[in-house]
């Protein structure tokens, strides 16, 4: 393959292109807006490996995770990843019997995590009120981070134009899809005017993944859901040092020592028109449980998309109808983006298919409420209304 065009400047767009460019592929990153203009701006960007179900999915994952480590070392630039230990706890003794459960197969899985008195949270996150715990135990996950999300799209596509010669046009929007003479494959992009050959295009367009699917004549299995977060100043008495999974509000630390957060109760109240009111409320449960936080302002509040396939797991690959068309959609697109935008590009550049995908092709059979993925089965639980349908 000598040519690419990827769909999309989001994380998983930023990542593949990199990987398509590194390989020697000539690439041209077409994205509506800007650079992480989309959901990658506007997500909560914590890694929650230890929520993915199947053990398949967790593997996945922890690739996707421990691939942060392999490109910051490529890249060599400006961090986007950052350590800290992520707590979680309960309201109720079923709710924390679900966590010690979720907490003992996560271990045998390999993974870092352990339960301890809810003590310790004095000594992982001074800025936490003791009171907002009101359970003796807790789950601590302690290799963890959080990630700037915008930070590493940037690092990707500066690492790609410059490196490795790929061509970014922003403010594009693409408007159709190129077929073959003989109608058999999708061989470039058009937007307006202007137009692109390929002998790939890769949809990395987020919660636009099925609108540019549709230009081929194909359907998605995907739903659009909103969430809100929303971003303060940093705390009166010292910043968080922890990422905080508490009942009815998520938080983390930002760059700049502000508090960054999210609750799925607060999302299942967001509709069409804003979020009026809501960016408040995100406040007022963050202050409850950092209570520095009540003195200090919100400095930004955004609504992003997510793409969810109804399953809960990726959408990778080419399908059946459209060759030359590969899609690259998930819902936890900023941890996996290392591990799909390499293997990804492996298939895209040696036309043979990745073993590790083999679960995740756009043309399996997916029933609606067919969810695989645990994270997304606790985003429903906790959210009161079910997410919209495309």
């Amino acid at each position: 393959m000598n040519r690419a065009v990827v769909v999309g400047a989001g994380v998983l767009g930023a990542c593949v292109a990199y990987h398509l460019a590194r390989a020697g592929v000539e690439v041209v990153v077409l994205e509506e807006a800007g650079p992480a203009s989309g959901t990658s701006g506007a997500t909560f960007a914590a890694d929650v490996t230890h929520l993915k179900t199947p053990h398949t999915y967790y593997r996945l994952n922890r690739q996707g995770s421990d691939g942060h480590r392999a490109l910051a070392d490529e890249l060599d630039g400006p961090d986007w990843r950052h350590p800290a230990p992520l707590v979680q706890w309960a309201d109720s003794d079923e709710a924390q019997r679900s966590l010690r459960e979720r907490a003992d197969r996560v271990r045998e899985w390999g993974h870092d995590c352990r339960t301890a008195p809810a003590s310790v949270l004095r000594e992982l996150a001074p800025a936490v009120d003791p009171a907002a715990c009101a359970v003796g135990e807790i789950v601590v996950h302690d290799a963890t981070a959080w990630f700037d999300a915008p930070r590493l799209v940037h690092a990707l596509l500066d690492a790609a134009v410059r490196r490795h010669g790929a061509e970014t046009h922003y403010g594009t929007r693409v408007t159709g899809l190129r077929r073959a003479a003989d109608g058999t494959g999708i061989v470039g992009v058009e937007a307006g005017d202007r137009s692109w050959g390929a002998d790939a295009v890769v949809n990395c367009a987020g919660p636009a993944a099925d609108q540019i699917a549709a230009l081929a004549g194909q359907r998605l299995p995907l739903r659009h859901v909103p969430g809100l977060v929303a971003e303060t100043g940093p705390p009166a008495e010292g910043p968080l040092t922890a990422i905080l999974s508490a009942p009815g509000i998520d938080l983390r630390p930002t760059a700049d020592g502000g508090v960054l957060a999210l609750s799925w109760e607060v999302d299942a109240r967001l509709n069409g028109a804003g979020h009026d009111g809501l960016a408040a409320e995100l406040h007022r449960r963050a202050s409850t449980v950092v209570p520095g936080l009540g003195a200090s302002r919100i400095a930004d509040a955004r609504i992003g998309v997510r793409p969810v396939p109804l399953d809960g797991l990726p959408l990778v690959g080419e399908a059946a109808t459209a060759p030359g068309l590969y899609h690259l959609v998930s819902h936890s697109a900023v941890t996996l983006a290392p591990v799909l935008g390499r293997l990804a590009a492996r298939e895209l550049t040696s036309g043979r298919q990745a073993e590790e995908l083999g679960a995740y092709r756009p043309g399996r059979a997916v029933a609606d409420g067919d969810v695989q993925d645990e994270n997304l089965r606790a985003m429903n639980h906790r959210g009161s209304n079910p997410q919209p349908k495309v």
